[in-house]
């Protein structure tokens, strides 16, 4: 694993050192946060893939769809993400399989580690959710954020944002 790890950090150094930027614009020069690890606990990808999303194009904007495969794969680590990790690793190695972007392996990865129980569980967390002592403004952006990867829309949508508002509004 050790050796993988050597060999990604090598490719992306290596892609970035061959008379181009990996990032470019004031991204490349801003401080900004990696992702946390992704273990492969499927309630965890859809955040891990928005975390690497926007270090991605913050940061390696001009970098090629494998360097930014790879990096993303660095934080990739433990759990049933080891097994698939590698198994990406050595089809990428290869040549057996190729990504035309990597918005392409965020559909693979979410596929993967997903399986239909994130929908599940923002739909729970929908029907679960309310306003509390929250301001109606930080309701609605929780509320916006959970019902993107819920599958509802139209009216059962309304319903449960009707149910989770405080009552005296």
């Amino acid at each position: 694993m050790q050796v993988q790890i050597q060999a990604l950090l090598a490719a992306v150094e290596g892609g970035a050192g061959q008379g181009r930027a990996v990032g470019s614009g004031l991204g490349s020069h801003m401080e900004m946060a990696k992702p946390a690890i992704f273990n492969g606990e499927a309630g965890k990808v859809g955040g891990f893939v928005t975390a690497c999303r926007s270090y991605l194009k913050m940061k390696m904007r001009e970098g090629t769809v494998e360097e930014q495969v790879i990096w993303v794969l660095l934080y990739v680590q433990g759990g049933s993400a080891d097994i698939w990790k590698e198994n990406v690793m050595e089809e990428l190695e290869a040549g057996e399989m190729e990504y035309e972007s990597i918005e392409e392996f965020f559909t693979s990865m979410k596929k993967e580690f997903g399986g239909g129980e994130e929908e599940a569980t923002k739909a729970a967390e929908l029907r679960w959710l309310e306003q509390g002592g929250r301001s109606m403004e930080e309701f609605v952006q929780i509320f916006k954020r959970i019902a993107r990867g819920s599958g509802y829309e139209g009216r059962p949508l309304i319903e449960d944002f009707k149910r989770g508002i405080n009552g005296g509004i």
